[in-house]
């Protein structure tokens, strides 16, 4: 048997939900959320799909129904609106949050903590610091929708699968992330030497365009809400993920975020580079060797991080 219970049941937490089921990662999915109403009927509808799917049952349910999961996926929140930034949401998400977390790890003191809601490095810093919960059992989403949009755009330009782009997003989720490109390899290749090397030399669209490709990283999200109005399928996947990560013994190199123990000068923020999870949670940071370049500014997004953790409550 596994449970995973999911806090949140709007258009990230269903979702979330749905992929669980569809992909199947658990035999029992819980759906919480303050909206009782809501939580039913998502879980409903989640459930329905069951026949033609993995067997699981997903269902709604109070904060004491999340007992024994082996994974608490946190999504609940104010959604972030046109023009809002992600850390615009701290302060109002950082409250319920605090709610979010008395209620439910009592209930379940042994799981593995994945925080999805934004702004989700702030909200994984004050998880780790209120919650009680090892920091190895504490995993912000981070950066990994961030490095899927980005190896999915290098996939396309490189005319390669997406699982040949070893690239991921390092710093805040948010405006100052950024791509450490003396780490990005293609099939084997430093990014900048693979077109020579590749039988598709010429359909591949590289002229060393750094920022613009990380400029359309950082863009994505806001694009996507001001089309849709949200994100929540390439997100949902994402968690999904990380949850079959955490069910694998084996070791997975994520881009997630957790708590900095000065790593490249980083202290006491949370924020994303390169680690290894496994049913543990979060098994070790991978200690990459980036450029002196590349640190600055892994620094600059943990002091950006810390100067909106100083200014809220919790």
């Amino acid at each position: 048997m596994s449970k995973i219970s999911v806090i949140g049941a709007g258009s990230v937490g269903a979702t979330v939900a749905n992929d669980l089921m569809i992909q199947g990662v658990a035999s029992e999915i819980v759906l919480i959320d303050i909206n009782k109403k809501k939580a039913i009927g998502e879980a409903l509808d989640v459930y329905q799909g069951a026949p033609f799917q993995s067997p699981a049952i997903v269902r709604p349910g109070e904060y004491e129904d999340a007992a024994g999961s082996d994974i608490v996926i946190i999504t609940c929140g104010v959604a972030r609106k046109p023009g809002m930034t992600r850390l615009d949401l701290a302060q109002i998400n950082v409250n319920i949050l605090k709610d979010v977390t008395a209620n439910v790890v009592k209930y379940a003191p042994n799981a593995v903590y994945v925080i999805v809601s934004n702004p989700v490095d702030v909200l994984t810093y004050v998880f780790t610091k209120i919650s009680g919960i090892p920091e190895n059992r504490v995993i912000g989403s981070g950066t990994i929708l961030d490095t899927s949009r980005l190896q999915s755009e290098l996939a396309k330009r490189f005319c390669i699968s997406p699982k040949n782009v070893h690239a991921h997003v390092y710093g805040e989720h948010g405006d100052s992330s950024f791509v450490p490109w003396s780490l990005v390899h293609i099939a084997n290749n430093h990014i900048d030497a693979y077109k020579e090397s590749s039988p598709d030399k010429d359909r591949i669209d590289w002229n060393q365009d750094y920022e613009e490709v990380e400029t359309f990283v950082k863009k994505s999200g806001g694009v996507i809400i001001e089309n849709k109005g949200a994100t929540f399928y390439a997100v949902a996947m994402s968690v999904c993920h990380i949850c079959k990560c955490i069910y694998s013994d084996a070791g997975t190199a994520l881009s997630v975020s957790t708590l900095m123990h000065g790593e490249y000068g980083v202290e006491d923020v949370c924020l994303s580079t390169l680690c290894l999870v496994d049913r543990n949670g979060v098994r070790g940071k991978i200690m990459n060797k980036m450029t002196d370049e590349e640190v600055a500014k892994l620094q600059a997004s943990a002091e950006k991080l810390k100067s909106v953790i100083s200014q809220i409550q919790f």
